[in-house]
């Protein structure tokens, strides 16, 4: 398999690669989720290049987290694939305890709630995961993380409790802690969406920061802002099915369908 690079991590000026260069990172082939006799998703297919951000918006209860799930095999898919430069998993494929490793360390991801655990500092939160996934020593791993909470502005917090950071910074440091096992691409799944605007301002501004330093991100989001400024490309979603897809701009202002327009209309006008 290839190796594990983050533009992100990368020493150097930090810029990562021009958005969408190369051959794809991520395809999703035809994928289907069904929970019971309620199906989430239908026929989702895309694909995305290294340096590229991907905004996933659209109606509550369109499918889009239960996507993402279904990218880093969270939830399996029921029908079609997902590739990962040369790893493919298709559905009703069980993948090894290996490969599942190897997958969610490619594909970071940070969900709506934080996640931390409350009983270890800020510092072991991020470190734990490196000496466990990537054998990185104690001290290693510190190093690390110190580094990557000083990029996220939460070095002084290191040897504190989550308990004692507010909402907005335990998601910078659930986004550091994501980051420091080297993902290819970062999952973020409304990062925003349990935090007050303000609060929610601290963690799109890290965002930002990572697309452009070159890092690939899929987000899925009802910042429209975020959607249409700091994207590339945009798929809208609605029922379990991609309406439109396309880059920013011209999605989010000239959208094709009626559903897609009547959405935009909507989130706008709040």
């Amino acid at each position: 398999m290839n190796s594990i690079t983050s533009p992100f991590l990368a020493s150097g000026t930090g810029a990562g690669p021009a958005a969408g260069t190369g051959a794809p990172i991520l395809c999703v082939d035809r994928v289907g989720k069904v929970f019971g006799a309620h199906r989430v998703l239908e026929d989702v297919s895309f694909q995305m290049r290294t340096g590229e951000v991907i905004a996933i918006i659209g109606p509550s209860g369109s499918g889009k987290s239960t996507l993402l799930r279904c990218i880093n095999q969270l939830e399996p898919p029921t029908e079609g694939s997902v590739t990962i430069d040369d790893v493919t998993i298709h559905a009703g494929q069980a993948p090894s305890h290996r490969e599942l490793v190897t997958l969610r360390r490619r594909i970071g991801m940070v969900f709506q709630s934080f996640n931390l655990f409350p009983h270890l500092s800020v510092l072991r939160n991020v470190s734990l995961a490196q000496e466990r996934t990537m054998g990185r020593s104690r001290k290693e791993a510190d190093e690390r993380s110190l580094e990557l909470l000083e990029r996220v502005g939460l070095a002084n917090k290191a040897s504190q409790f989550p308990v004692r950071c507010s909402g907005g910074q335990q998601q910078r440091i659930a986004i550091a802690r994501a980051l420091a096992l080297e993902p290819e691409i970062m999952l973020f799944d409304e990062p925003t969406s349990a935090l007050d605007p303000e609060l929610g301002l601290e963690v799109l501004a890290v965002m930002k920061e990572l697309a452009t330093s070159g890092m690939t991100m899929i987000v899925v989001t009802h910042e429209m802002h975020f959607a249409e400024s700091v994207s590339d490309r945009v798929i809208v979603m609605a029922d379990g099915r991609v309406l439109e897809e396309g880059e920013s701009e011209e999605v989010m202002r000239r959208p094709k369908t009626e559903r897609a327009a009547r959405f935009l209309s909507a989130v706008r006008d709040r």
